[in-house]
């Protein structure tokens, strides 16, 4: 007996539509240097976790001060989309009104195209601040307020 096309897409549609879904689950990480990765160490205090020379939290690569001075400074940017509205599609941050949360681009080096790592500001003038080297599948969040500038 022949399936009709239409049902058997309807099915695979189906399936991945679940598979996002389930995807979509991962939590958030909502404090500051909590990690969806890894859980901080045990009796570490939030100074412990940032990088002694930097003062920015440990886990942020070399190549995100540059853009959260960039940030600080209002521009200019490197890439046309960096400041632009961030829409927490996969809803892996706190829900917040359209145009709350704003997306920078991290260089990976070695990558031909923007690469994975993003920075996302919370606010206007930033009050919340995630960092994202698998884009946007998980967020840390941190406080560049420590940092030395």
């Amino acid at each position: 007996m022949r399936r009709a096309p239409w049902l058997i897409a309807a099915v695979v549609l189906l399936g991945l539509w679940l598979w996002s879904q389930r995807t979509a689950q991962a939590p958030v990480a909502q404090a500051p240097g909590a990690s969806s990765h890894s859980a901080p160490e045990p009796g570490a205090s939030a100074q412990a976790q940032r990088a002694p020379d930097t003062g920015y939290p440990a886990f942020l690569p070399v190549e995100a001060h540059a853009v959260l001075d960039r940030i600080a400074r209002g521009g200019p940017y490197e890439h046309r989309q960096d400041g632009g509205t961030f829409q927490n599609r996969e809803r892996r941050l706190p829900s917040r009104p359209r145009g709350y949360y704003r997306e920078y681009t991290v260089e990976t080096p070695g990558s031909n195209d923007r690469g994975a790592r993003r920075i996302v500001t919370g606010g206007d003038p930033p009050s919340e601040y995630y960092y994202s080297d698998d884009h946007y599948r998980s967020f840390r969040r941190f406080d560049p307020q420590g940092a030395s500038r």
